[in-house]
């Protein structure tokens, strides 16, 4: 699974590139970043627009697309984005056989040694919050790592007669928040965000982290 966080001018741009590789199953979400006023002011930035860009490939198509994105679409200069990876578990079939129609062939394949020169040691950590949030839930990361974080919104639909079992009160209308952090950070900003918007509090959040297989636009 390869995400693009990026301005909705970079991520048009990064669709007619999948286009061309011929990348079949994409999905795009609006969300929004989290750096404060004055720092966007620092930057010289009108604001915080940002679209979530979702797309399934095999990992060899996925190395190829991020050197592509990197290449064209400069990602780690000031308000462009990040890319990255997170390995897929299992899919539907439907989609394994999607994604077989769009591998390399062999001699296009990327090995691991042509990404000495990227950043790793990454997680996401994602914590989904009642909405209204997402400003405490960076609050808590920011002191113990987090530099920022995404946020885009949902909605729950999961069953009334389970929540009310298990004692679960949850707004329908609900907040997730993405932050890359450090591996080394992760562990520290989890406890910190469950400890002030954790399943006890108002903002009966969920917090949970994936791994990160490769990443780009971090500085």
């Amino acid at each position: 699974m390869l995400f693009l966080i990026a301005t909705p001018k970079l991520v048009h741009k990064a669709v007619d590139l999948f286009k061309e590789g011929m990348v079949p199953v994409q999905y795009i979400m609006h969300a929004q970043g989290t750096a404060s006023s004055e720092m966007m002011d620092l930057l010289g930035l009108g604001g915080v627009e940002k679209d979530l860009m979702l797309c399934m490939l095999p990992k060899a198509l996925a190395d190829k697309m991020l050197k592509k994105l990197r290449g064209k679409l400069h990602l780690g200069m000031p308000n462009t984005g990040i890319a990255f990876t997170v390995n897929m578990s299992s899919c539907s079939g439907h989609m394994i056989r999607l994604m077989e129609s769009t591998q390399l062939p062999k001699e296009e394949r990327t090995g691991r040694e042509d990404w000495e020169e990227m950043e790793q040691g990454y997680s996401a950590v994602m914590a989904i919050v009642n909405q209204g949030f997402s400003e405490e839930v960076m609050n808590a990361a920011r002191p113990v790592g987090a530099t920022g974080g995404t946020v885009f919104h949902s909605r729950r639909v999961g069953s009334e007669e389970a929540m009310k079992f298990w004692g679960i009160s949850i707004q329908q209308e609900r907040e997730v928040v993405l932050i890359l952090a450090k591996k080394e950070d992760k562990k520290e900003i989890m406890q910190a965000i469950s400890k002030k918007c954790g399943m006890q509090s108002e903002a009966n959040g969920i917090v949970l982290s994936l791994p990160v297989d490769e990443i780009i636009g971090v500085n």
